[in-house]
């Protein structure tokens, strides 16, 4: 017996679009982008060379951000680096400290440093509140490096770790918010809030913001087989747009990285994608360190 459309046959459902696009929604030339990104990251200097860049790394734990410090310095150190001690999201957060991650090169360290502070947990709201108010001194440089945070009370003026008079150096220039590719639609309101209020802060201060989505591989099968597939990801693009309609970062501030973890050995295509977004926050931190440059160079000096 047939079915026809309108005589009480069932309709079938429409195929499901395919997992990939026919062209990619971000380019990226493979190859050639990594030694170009690796020769301006290797050479770049700030107008003031007494000054470094301060990049802070936040979000929630398990994310990735010191698998992200890892893999920034093994790329540019061109081996396996495990400076930062890497946990996962079952795991209490592994990351107590404020803690500066400097970077060696020959003769001396780049011009840059990474902050990596405790990530965001699902707590209550008193507990979110003093989280929100640490990160914000950490912004204006009021928290000293090896400080221990301590989820029930947040850091006092008093306290030895306080820093009174942060120079710019101390200062934050741009703020990386790290998030799980494959937890992102799972997010708790709570931790949307809290980025909300963060970065409602780092606004008022003129400091940038931009995403990094970690762990793509594990949301979509195609960028696992091929990492260059990952702007061609119909999925991975729904996310980034569901992450900055909820935040407010915009799309062109939202990045992917396939960060170091279970590999022995560097590969060329996952290099590319960790040196593109480190070319951009060296590019928005240091168009934020230009504007502030006015002060005079004894005052920029670390106190740390």
């Amino acid at each position: 017996m047939f079915y026809f459309p309108g005589m009480g046959g069932k309709k079938s459902k429409p195929a499901p679009p395919p997992p990939l696009l026919n062209n990619p929604w971000r380019k990226i030339n493979w190859g050639r982008d990594k030694h170009e990104a690796l020769e301006y990251v290797n050479t770049y200097r700030p107008h003031n060379e007494d000054l470094q860049l301060r990049i802070l790394l936040h979000g929630p734990v398990g994310a990735g951000k010191s698998s992200f410090i890892n893999s920034v310095t093994s790329v540019l150190r061109q081996r396996m680096c495990n400076r930062a001690t890497v946990g996962n999201v079952y795991e209490d957060c592994l990351t107590k400290q404020y803690k500066t991650y400097k970077i060696e090169k020959e003769n001396g360290f780049y011009p840059f440093v990474f902050n990596d502070m405790m990530g965001m947990k699902y707590s209550s709201r008193r507990t979110r509140k003093i989280h929100v108010k640490d990160v914000k001194q950490a912004l204006k440089g009021h928290v000293r490096d090896g400080v221990t945070f301590n989820p029930e009370r947040k850091l006092l003026k008093e306290d030895r770790y306080y820093n009174r008079a942060p120079g710019l150096n101390d200062r934050v220039h741009i703020l990386v918010f790290i998030i799980d590719a494959n937890t992102e639609s799972l997010m708790k309101q709570e931790i949307v809030e809290t980025i909300q209020d963060i970065r409602d802060e780092a606004i008022d201060l003129g400091i940038p913001q931009v995403s990094i989505f970690t762990k793509i591989d594990t949301v979509c099968p195609e960028i696992k087989q091929d990492v260059k597939n990952v702007y061609s990801s119909r999925r991975l693009q729904e996310k980034m747009e569901h992450f900055s309609a909820e935040v407010g970062i915009p799309l062109n501030g939202i990045f992917a990285v396939k960060n170091y973890h279970a590999e022995t050995n560097l590969s060329d295509d996952t290099d590319t994608l960790i040196l593109s977004v480190l070319r951009h926050i060296i590019n928005y931190a240091g168009d934020f360190l230009s504007t502030r440059e006015d002060q005079r160079p004894h005052r920029q000096q670390s106190s740390m």
